[in-house]
C-alpha cells in the first residue's frame, strides 16, 4: 500500500512538526465514489460506527416495538453516549423495561466521556452504565429476551444475536458474512473490518436503503434509526463537547453523524437533489487519533463537498483549525487540514 496522504499538519513557527495521515471516501447509495483521498480499499474496523447496523435486527425483528421502546431510547442504543445522567438513567429504564438491571451488561467500565461528569464521579465513581456502549448492549439484551436466547453469553461471536448482526453488517457492506474479518471491540462484542469505501457505502445505504434485495422490515428499521438519531442527537453523543451531536443539530435533518474509535468518523447524507441516492462519508485517521484532528478532518470534508453552509461552518470555526499555544498562552503554531479531495 502506498503511503497515506497527509490530512492535517501541525506547525510550530514555520516548521511542520507533526503530520496526521489517513483515508477518506464519499460514496453514493449506488456505490459511486464521488470523492476520495488515499487508499479507500484500506481495511479497518468500523468500531462504534457499526452501532446503527447492530441495532437493525432489534427493530426489524419486532423486539423494539414489543417492549414499547421509544425513539429516544433507540438513539441511545445506536449512540456512543457521554455517560451523563440523561444517558445512564435511560439505560437503566430500558433494562427495567425488559426485566433486567445493570448486572446483565457485559460492556465493562470506563470513565464517562463527558469530562464534567467524569470529574464529578472521580476515578472510582464510574459504573457499567457510564460505558458509552451500555445502550448498545441493552439493545442486544432486549433482542435476546425477545427471541428467547441465552442472556449470559450474548457478547460471544457465535451467539444467535451476534450472528444476526453480522449478516446485516455484511449486507450493507455488500459482502458475505463468511469473508468478513471480525475482531473484539473495546466493549467485548464483535466488531467488523471493512474497506473505507464499504464503510461509506454502508452509511449511504442506511440513509437511503436499497430496495432491491432488502426486506421491508430492514428498510423500515433504517428509517426509524435515522429518525431517532435526528430527533435525539444528544442521546447519540451528549449535551456538550460532542461533534456528532453538534453536526446533527446544525445540519437540521440533512445528515447523521457517528464516530468510531481509532480515528474513524462516518456520516450519512440523506437523499436530496444533489445526492438522490444518498451519500455516505467515511474518514479514517491512520494513526488512530480520536481527539486532535479526527473531527477537524470531517468538518473539512463536509466543507469541500458543500454540505455545510457559511453559517454552519462559522459555528464550527473553532474546530476547523486550532492554534498551538505555549504555556504562556501565546500562539506559536497551528493545527489545520491540508488535503484536497479528488
Amino acid at each position: 500500500m502506498d503511503e497515506a496522504p497527509v490530512l492535517v499538519e501541525v506547525t510550530r513557527g514555520n516548521v511542520v512538526e507533526s503530520r496526521h495521515r489517513g483515508m477518506i471516501a464519499a460514496v453514493t447509495g449506488r456505490g459511486e465514489v464521488i470523492a476520495r483521498s488515499g487508499d479507500i480499499a484500506f481495511v479497518t474496523f468500523l468500531r462504534s460506527s457499526a452501532k446503527p447496523f447492530q441495532a437493525i435486527p432489534l427493530v426489524a425483528s419486532g423486539a423494539f416495538a414489543h417492549f414499547g421502546l421509544s425513539q429516544r431510547e433507540l438513539a441511545l442504543i445506536v449512540g456512543s453516549h457521554s455517560g451523563q445522567s440523561i444517558h445512564t438513567e435511560a439505560v437503566s429504564g430500558l433494562l427495567a423495561r425488559i426485566g433486567l438491571d445493570a448486572s446483565a451488561l457485559k460492556c465493562g467500565i470506563h470513565p464517562p466521556l463527558d469530562r464534567e461528569t467524569a470529574n464529578r464521579l472521580g476515578p472510582e465513581g464510574a459504573t457499567v452504565l457510564h460505558n458509552n456502549c451500555s445502550g448498545k448492549h441493552a439493545g442486544m439484551l432486549a433482542l435476546c429476551r425477545f427471541l428467547g436466547h441465552d442472556l449470559t453469553n450474548y457478547d460471544h461471536p457465535d451467539h444467535p444475536v451476534q450472528q444476526q448482526i453480522l449478516r446485516h453488517v455484511a449486507q450493507f457492506a455488500a459482502t458475505e458474512p463468511e469473508v468478513m474479518a471480525i475482531g473484539e471491540d473495546g466493549c467485548g462484542v464483535p466488531t467488523f473490518a471493512v474497506t473505507i469505501r464499504q464503510m461509506a457505502l454502508m452509511y449511504a445505504r442506511l440513509v437511503a436503503p436499497v430496495n432491491e434485495g432488502m426486506e421491508k422490515p430492514v428498510i423500515d428499521a433504517c428509517a426509524q434509526i435515522v429518525k431517532a438519531m435526528l430527533e435525539f442527537p444528544e442521546m447519540v453523543g451528549g449535551t456538550q463537547g460532542r461533534l456528532d451531536t453538534e453536526l446533527m443539530n446544525l445540519a437540521q435533518g440533512r445528515l447523521i453523524a457517528k464516530l468510531g474509535a481509532e480515528g474513524v468518523y462516518t456520516v450519512g447524507v440523506r437523499p436530496d437533489e444533489q445526492y438522490p441516492h444518498g451519500l455516505g462519508i467515511a474518514v479514517k485517521v491512520e494513526d488512530g487519533d480520536d481527539r486532535r484532528v479526527r473531527g477537524m478532518v470531517l468538518i473539512e470534508v463536509l466543507r469541500q463537498l458543500s454540505l455545510l453552509d457559511e453559517a454552519q461552518l462559522a459555528a464550527l470555526e473553532s474546530q476547523r483549525q486550532r492554534p498551538v499555544k505555549n504555556h504562556r498562552g501565546e500562539t506559536v503554531g497551528y493545527i489545520r487540514p491540508v488535503f484536497q479531495l479528488r
